[in-house]
């Protein structure tokens, strides 16, 4: 008599063995590890070097006009001149002081707002509409008028980064709460916890993903915001500085400060991949 179980009387299927047709079984491999994609280190570095290297070699051969695109060899050498002079401290103090200060205060802000709308009736009631009627204008067609405002020095520029961060903020720190599994808060409340402990406990861990995209998000739309606030009325600034390199037409000293922007951009973002390594460890 045969094993229900065995491909043979006495003889288990192992891992290895193959299904029959007399409808044997055999294990398979576990599948339900889900997508868990994994970062190749060398593959970033290695596709930069290619993309550089295929620039330099259609700049060097006449495929790409220098006055279009430089190679990368001049650019450099605009970035060696930039930071031997000094300039390049001079504009990046004067961009990270007014991107620190308006992300900083726009976030904050973002957050209060974006808890109080997922927390309470009437704030909800009163800013959701409100945010979703403000968000979708271009920040940048109200910098007139914050240069109106608050005049044409750093307080519009601020202001500017401020409003600007502020929206994707509230947004995802609302979303984020509003995203949380009731069947949790349901299970504090039964513990006889207070509302405080909740929103401590388990609301804003829950939502706290979803706030750092928020700031992953809106620290990109900051940049895009001080550069443009900076090309008016800046004498220093990263902004300013390709402004100025813009108009004179002197495309090297263009793209190196397009790429010192980049680079700010990717400090930004490793900055933030830290804090959510450090904040989200619990999801491990």
């Amino acid at each position: 008599m045969t094993d229900s179980v065995s491909g043979t009387a006495g003889a288990p299927i192992t891992d290895d063995a193959p299904a029959t047709e007399a409808g044997g079984r055999r294990s398979v491999p576990f599948r339900g590890g889900g997508f868990a994609p994994k970062p190749v280190w060398y593959v970033a570095p290695l596709m930069f070097v290619a993309l550089v290297l295929l620039w330099e070699f259609g700049s060097s051969n006449g495929y790409i006009s220098p006055l279009v695109l430089p190679a990368p060899t001049e650019v450099l050498g605009a970035f060696s001149d930039l930071v031997r002079s000094g300039m390049l401290a001079k504009h990046l103090q004067a961009s990270l002081t007014r991107l620190v200060i308006g992300f900083a205060c726009g976030a904050t802000l973002g957050v209060l707002v974006g808890v109080a709308i997922g927390l309470y009736s009437i704030p909800r009631s009163a800013f959701k509409p409100l945010v979703a009627a403000i968000f979708p204008i271009p920040k940048i067609a109200l910098l007139p008028l914050f240069i109106i405002w608050f005049g044409i020095g750093e307080g519009s520029k601020v202001a500017t980064i401020l409003f600007g961060s502020f929206f994707p903020m509230v947004i995802a720190t609302y979303g984020g709460i509003d995203a949380v599994d009731r069947n949790l808060i349901r299970m504090g409340q039964s513990f006889n916890l207070s509302r405080v402990a909740i929103v401590r406990n388990i609301i804003l861990p829950s939502a706290l993903p979803a706030i750092l995209n928020g700031m992953r998000i809106a620290a990109s739309i900051s940049i895009i915001l001080l550069v443009a606030a900076e090309m008016i009325g800046a004498e220093y600034g990263i902004g300013a500085y390709v402004l100025l390199a813009g108009n004179l037409m002197a495309t090297d000293q263009l793209i190196a400060g397009v790429a010192t922007l980049s680079i700010l951009g990717l400090i930004v973002s490793w900055l933030i991949s830290l804090a959510e390594r450090y904040f989200l460890r619990w999801r491990a």
